[in-house]
């Protein structure tokens, strides 16, 4: 979920952007693929659940490896 705070944030899909500003929201439906980008300064809070790759499961070095939650 992207909740941007201040500035503006676009979220890019495959099937076309979504564009957000100050006090909007967007969950990322599960599986699905984006690329958040901020042209300028923009403040989000960004929530997602435990464990989440910050790459998927894409591989290579930016991909982290799954640690398990004690």
């Amino acid at each position: 979920m992207f909740l941007v705070v201040s500035g503006r944030l676009t979220i890019q899909l495959r099937d076309g952007d979504v564009v957000l500003g100050p006090g909007e929201l967007y969950v990322v439906p599960e599986g699905v693929e984006h690329c958040p980008r901020a042209d300028k300064e923009t403040a989000i809070l960004l929530l997602e659940p435990a464990g989440t790759l910050n790459t998927g499961s894409a591989g290579g070095p930016l991909t982290l490896a799954a640690v398990p939650l004690d």
